[in-house]
């Protein structure tokens, strides 16, 4: 069925859309109430099938490029905008802008329902009436939380009331002691009434920290004093300063957007109680053009997926395309009717000019701190879809097939984020099947942490269209390259600086010169893959060697244990197999041994 027989026959539906290129590669997915009325408005068909001429450059190009949709009939505008979001971060389409702000943002919050409540962290939000949330915090929520504890007489950890002793808090005048004394409810609910006005209020938070700063200091404690003085110090930091002043106790959501001709940023700003608390942004690459409409709408779904505990009248700088149905879809997550704003005049426009400004001047300092000139030249060379600003780079390791494991590593804005490596235990025994192995679970969790912008694999030609198959299998638009090591001598060559490492893309193979400078982006990103893995690998068969010693001392020999390991694949698996799996691979007696080992 051609393009055009296919856009005659979509159904007045809301659903989903997709663009595909000549290649079978995704270019764009969209959401509409009705799916016929929105892919036609993107097309003239007289005299023949064209873009239309109101698009923009960026639409106008993609459509130009479209040879073939797809589409998903949805029973809601509401089902389509949940599936819309889900499939753009899981899929990553060429002309779709990926925010990555998969994180979700801490509260701290008291449950009131305990008889001596206690505040804490979290990031999982259970609607009950005993249960207040202050927040969100994008940083300092362990500091404010601990700063708490240091200054009110609360119980200081959830082991405390257990215990039914007075411990060293008691002794050292930071607790009440209701684990042994019998503490009047009033007057424990001073001390957590001074806690909240402490949260509400880091102006005065930080004014008692100095105090009791100060005070440590002048006790000669001068590490606490120190740790004191940095705590204030990240708090501080965690503001945006403003002279605007509420009198009442007003909430809103700020969000705000800066661009340039190649980064987004995306500010969101949280107002509890009249006083900004916390504020977070996002910068993104912009490869294939910009669209407003589409960025305003996008943050929106992305950061409220999920009903939060504290829900504010939401500000915007001006208003978009899709307004009324994000505040529809936005109703019906709150259960109650949401508020979008775009203020004109008084003290919330003010709010939003504060939010601009800040997004204006992030996406100032963006440019010089962050050097994609490498990143820039890299994507040239390749002819990847877009200029990489998430890596993530793939090696696995193993001895003889046993401790067999995977390692990710991230490189992103320019560096590495560690907290983002991942390492995998794997079954697969060979090198190929552990990279699949490795590569198939790494796009199973897509949904929760979107793709980045390009792979790069430890390997050769082999496993480059090891990963291009997995990936068209799902349907996911993402730049793969590999980089296989010289060999010498039938020697992998690791030289520094005389390495002639050989880098795969889908469509060429480049030997590039030791000191090119695109060639040792690549090997770094290699070379801590490598890193990672070997010592993932180490630790898990130092694990396991001392797993087998035990075992070895109680009588089963080292082939027993190896025969287990082949069908089992860890010992974690062997501990909880039942003695009837055990004595199915070895004999009764060593399944009495075993279970009796590992009860």
């Amino acid at each position: 069925m051609t393009l055009s027989e296919t856009i005659q026959q979509l159904p007045p539906s809301s659903g989903i859309y997709q663009y595909f290129d000549e290649n079978g590669k995704l270019l764009y997915v969209g959401k509409a109430k009705n799916l016929k009325n929105r892919v036609k408005s993107y097309f003239s068909f007289t005299p023949d099938l064209r873009p239309s001429s109101n698009l923009s450059y960026r639409i106008e190009s993609m459509i130009k490029q479209t040879v073939s949709l797809n589409y998903i009939v949805v029973n809601t505008e509401h089902d389509a905008l949940i599936l819309e979001n889900s499939l753009i971060k899981q899929l990553n389409p060429k002309y779709n802008i990926l925010l990555r702000d998969d994180k979700t943002y801490p509260y701290i919050y008291i449950d009131y329902s305990e008889k001596y409540p206690r505040f804490d962290i979290t990031r999982k939000i259970i609607d009950a009436k005993d249960i207040t949330y202050f927040g969100p915090y994008s940083v300092a929520a362990r500091d404010i939380l601990n700063s708490i504890y240091e200054l009110c007489k609360l119980v200081q950890k959830k082991r405390c009331l257990k215990s039914k002793k007075l411990c060293l808090y008691y002794q050292i005048d930071k607790c009440l002691g209701p684990c042994e004394n019998d503490i009047p409810k009033e007057i424990y609910q001073k001390e957590i009434d001074k806690a909240i006005k402490l949260i509400k209020n880091k102006s005065k938070l930080t004014q008692e920290l100095s105090k009791k700063m100060e005070f440590y200091a002048e006790e000669l404690r001068f590490e606490e004093a120190a740790e004191l003085r940095d705590r204030c110090e990240r708090i501080s930091r965690s503001e945006i300063k403003s002279d605007i002043d509420f009198a009442s106790n007003e909430n809103y959501d700020i969000f705000a957007i800066a661009h340039s001709e190649k980064r987004l940023v995306t500010l969101k700003i949280f107002m509890r109680n009249g006083k900004i608390i916390s504020s977070s942004h996002n910068v993104t690459s912009l490869n294939n053009g910009f669209d407003k409409d589409e960025i305003l709408h996008r943050v929106l779904v992305e950061y409220y997926q999920d009903k939060p505990p504290i829900i504010a009248p939401i500000l915007i700088q001006e208003s978009f395309e899709d307004q009324e149905d994000i505040e529809n879809y936005l109703s019906d997550i709150f259960k109650k009717k949401a508020q979008i704003i775009v203020p004109q005049k008084g003290k919330k426009k003010q709010l939003i000019d504060l939010a601009v400004l800040n997004a204006l001047e992030i996406l100032k300092n963006d440019k010089k701190t962050v050097n994609m000139e490498t990143e820039e030249k890299v994507a040239e060379l390749f002819r990847l879809e877009r200029t990489p600003e998430r890596i993530e780079c793939f090696d696995n390791s193993h001895m003889a097939g046993m401790a067999t494991v995977g390692a990710m590593v991230v490189y992103e804005n320019a560096k590495f984020d560690k907290k983002s490596y991942r390492t995998y235990h794997l079954d697969a025994k060979d090198e190929y099947s552990q990279m699949r192995e490795t590569l198939s679970r790494r796009v199973n969790s897509f949904e929760k942490s979107s793709p980045p912008d390009l792979w790069v694999l430890d390997g050769g030609a082999t496993l480059l269209k090891l990963a291009l198959e997995i990936l068209d299998s799902n349907g996911i638009s993402l730049d793969v390259i590999a980089i296989s090591k010289e060999k010498v001598d039938e020697k992998a060559h690791r030289a520094k600086g005389k390495a002639n490492d050989i880098i795969y893309t889908k469509d060429d193979v480049f030997r590039l010169q030791p000191s090119d400078k695109r060639l040792q982006w690549v090997q770094r990103l290699r070379d801590e893959a490598h890193r990672c893995a070997i010592n993932f690998h180490k630790k898990t068969k130092l694990k396991m060697d001392q797993e087998s010693k035990l075992l070895n001392l109680n009588g089963i020999s080292q082939a027993k244990i190896k025969k287990l390991l082949n069908h089992y694949g860890t010992f974690e698996q062997i501990k909880i197999l039942s003695h009837e799996e055990i004595s199915a691979i070895l004999n009764e007696k060593d399944a009495n041994i075993i279970k009796n080992l590992y009860k």
